[in-house]
């Protein structure tokens, strides 16, 4: 294949590393919520999270939603500011159907393991 392209085996290996890196690295952040990323989590799945914390978004909408904790709360209990909280919560309004059904599956997940 290299040879059909005018290219030596050792770039075409090189290009080919490179294009995987690429794919690995690309980033499926919402542009809208520039503190919010992905990362990918112990099972492999993208995880959103609040971008330098690893703090996944769930884990604030677990602590809002199923705790009764306010944005306050939140901010102490995980050493953010307000503004980070209130970031996560942005980011939740406009993906809670994607944090809802993650919520969900971990939910099933740790039942059938209780």
């Amino acid at each position: 294949m290299a040879t059909l392209q005018g290219i030596s085996f050792d770039q075409f290996i090189l290009w080919a590393v490179a294009e995987k890196v690429a794919t690995l690295n690309q980033r499926n952040d919402d542009p809208a919520f520039p503190e919010i990323t992905y990362v990918r989590g112990a099972s492999g799945e993208l995880v959103p999270v609040l971008r330098g914390t690893r703090l996944r978004v769930q884990t604030v909408v677990i602590a809002a939603q199923k705790w009764g904790f306010s944005p306050n709360q939140i901010a102490a209990e995980y050493d953010l500011s307000e503004a980070q909280v209130n970031d996560v919560f942005a980011f939740y309004a406009a993906h809670s159907q994607e944090i809802d059904a993650s919520i969900a599956a971990e939910q099933i997940i740790e039942a059938a393991n209780v």
